[in-house]
């Protein structure tokens, strides 16, 4: 039976990567990101026939709803991937100064939006004994000046995914924190330096596969 994913923020980074590893294992996948045509562009490289492009924010009630649609008329899904993050204001702001308004607007998209995602597709993910990878941050555990606000979206997060994996014995639960990335988020937050020296998201992509594969227990899994 062929496998069914939806995958959040696969337009590029380590989405794109989960995208192309996915579809080259004969995975059918629903992929989205709020650009259209980059969006398509993935589609177009990874087959039309193999893949449904939807662009989007997933912060959006409407759109997680489409995107809910798209998986049943595949059947259910077996895997969603919430990798889709947003990093807030730039420069990173310290907590004494962070915009309460920007941080609302950060966890909707970094906390809120994932768990819509995950209430909108789960009676298909447990029909299917499917699993969910969230994507989360070692600043979520660890004290970086200026990335409280990311930190605490990824952190909350983490304990959504916890809370969910008890809650779900049927759905295998995950959240991975991949390491240091050249992504633009990170040249974005850290400079262009900083980033390339980092390794490419292409690295990250074998564990997931792995995770995937070998379904271990529900839990907090860090990329080496």
């Amino acid at each position: 039976m062929t496998k069914n994913a939806l995958i959040t923020g696969a337009s590029r980074g380590l989405g794109l990567a989960l995208a192309r590893s996915f579809a080259k294992e004969g995975w059918r996948l629903i992929i989205t990101a709020r650009g259209a045509d980059a969006l398509d562009q993935v589609a177009l490289e990874l087959g039309p026939s193999q893949v449904t492009a939807l662009a989007g924010d997933v912060a959006d009630a409407t759109h997680r709803a489409l995107l809910a649609d798209a998986a049943r008329d595949l059947g259910g899904l077996d895997l969603l991937i919430n990798n889709a993050s947003g990093l807030g204001p730039t420069p990173l702001p310290p907590l004494a100064r962070y915009p309460l308004a920007e941080l609302g607007e950060l966890f909707a998209t970094n906390t809120l939006a994932p768990l819509g995602l995950i209430q909108a597709t789960l009676p298909g993910l447990r029909e299917r004994r499917g699993a969910i990878v969230n994507i989360s941050s070692d600043a979520a555990t660890e004290a970086y000046p200026g990335w409280g606000g990311y930190g605490a979206t990824k952190a909350a997060l983490d304990q959504v995914s916890h809370v969910l994996a008890e809650e779900e014995p049927d759905v295998a639960v995950w959240w991975v924190d991949p390491g240091e990335m050249n992504t633009a988020m990170l040249a974005e937050a850290a400079g262009e330096e900083e980033a390339s020296g980092a390794p490419s998201p292409e690295t990250v992509a074998p564990t997931i596969l792995r995770l995937v594969r070998e379904r271990p227990e529900s839990g907090r899994l860090v990329h080496r």
